[in-house]
């Protein structure tokens, strides 16, 4: 390792240059890839200060370097991972990470210096603030998946990180629509790295082509009568993946209060985000059909996002979406006809065997009956077997 220290000589520029070549293969988290990331500083800060003209901008560099070479964007992906990395990195919307930097100055023969200088169209500080993200808990939880290293790392350089796992919105803009309550306050931005995270597990989905004609009420009656069966809840993920609708599980975030949601990943197949935040048979099914519902009501604007609490979706919610979705999602789990018939007597009654005898009648999970007299009566300490008595997360073994 070279005495690092304030560059101040010609001699000691083109040292440091000698030894950042030398660098690049450092494996990530080494203490030879902090070397390299302090040298690069050292390295611009004299430039900055010694040299006239500006540093070639790296992603010019990458284009003349293409033109030189006779390459398209497809030979880029080598270089820069995939497709969608090359467009974005060649249009100035994603930052160089040190693997591509590695990768072109191995294959292309592309000065480190020249890749390691901050580009022409980067923002000029970092705009993913460990402040506003809740990053460590981002890390305890694998957002960062292709990342080994250990927390400090992962700190400083965060802003690739955080870059990385919110580069899906590159291509998606999405207007989101909460169901929040007044008195206590959302942390959107916890809800955004909660929903870029839902996106990039969706993205390693293979799933049949989606077709809108398969949305009917029919269908989602089907989902419904699925709860009738002990495998209920895995079931309803195998039925809508097979219909091309992306089903992820993934735990809320602290302060998202988030139950579902709802919108549509860049494959153009829509995704259901479930949090299993309340781990009991009657919050599954509620809260499942009532993404569904927006997905059969609203989501024909696909750059629409629904967020929902189920605490407020049991009770006003103050979008009208919101309460059009729910009214739908009472009426597919207990068609009107029905509960009119019978709520009378499941109002008053307290023995199980009258919930599990309607619940017979219509098919569907006695936990989707519990929960519908529990919410009418406000009562939530009745039949509390009866939605408890499975734990949804069981069902589910990638449940993170």
């Amino acid at each position: 390792m070279m005495n690092i220290k304030i560059i101040k000589t010609e001699a000691e520029y083109e040292e440091a240059l000698a030894r950042i070549d030398s660098l690049m293969d450092a494996p990530p988290g080494s203490p030879q890839e902090d070397e390299l990331e302090l040298l690069s500083l050292l390295v611009e800060k004299y430039e900055e200060e010694r040299f006239p003209i500006d540093p070639p901008d790296p992603v010019e560099a990458i284009k003349f370097r293409m033109e030189q070479e006779g390459l398209d964007p497809k030979d880029m992906i080598k270089y820069l991972g995939s497709q969608s990395k090359v467009s974005e990195v060649l249009n100035y919307k994603r930052p160089l990470s040190l693997s591509m930097i590695r990768n072109l100055h191995e294959g292309l023969g592309i000065p480190a210096e020249v890749l390691l200088q901050r580009s022409n169209g980067e923002e000029q500080k970092n705009p993913h603030s460990l402040q506003v993200y809740p990053f460590v808990e981002l890390f305890k939880r694998g957002y960062f998946e292709d990342f080994k290293g250990t927390l400090p790392q992962a700190k400083e350089r965060s802003n690739e990180l955080l870059a990385e796992l919110l580069s899906v919105f590159q291509t998606i803009k999405f207007s989101p629509i909460y169901c929040k309550q007044a008195e206590r306050e959302i942390d959107t931005h916890a809800l955004e790295v909660w929903q870029a995270r839902i996106l990039h597990i969706a993205r390693k989905e293979e799933l049949p082509p989606f077709s809108r004609d398969d949305l009917t009420e029919s269908f989602i009656q089907q989902v419904v009568k699925l709860s009738y069966f002990a495998e209920g809840p895995r079931l309803a993920k195998e039925l809508l993946n097979k219909k091309g609708i992306h089903f992820v599980l993934l735990s809320h975030l602290p302060r998202t209060y988030l139950d579902g949601a709802c919108f549509y990943a860049s494959d153009q197949r829509p995704v259901i985000g479930m949090t299993l935040r309340y781990n009991r048979l009657d919050n599954f099914w509620f809260t499942l059909i009532h993404e569904l519902a927006h997905l059969y009501l609203h989501l024909d604007d696909r750059n629409f996002a629904f967020f929902d609490d189920t605490e407020q979706l049991f009770g006003n919610p103050d979008h009208p979406q919101e309460k059009e979705a729910n009214e739908f999602t009472m009426e597919m789990l207990i068609p009107s006809p029905a509960w009119n018939k019978y709520k009378d007597m499941l109002l008053k009654v307290k023995e199980p065997k009258y919930i599990y005898d309607f619940a017979e009648k219509l098919e569907v999970s006695p936990a989707v009956i519990a929960g519908r007299v529990r919410w009418e009566t406000k009562n939530y300490s009745v039949f509390s077997k009866l939605i408890d008595e499975d734990e949804v997360r069981e069902y589910f073994s990638e449940y993170a």
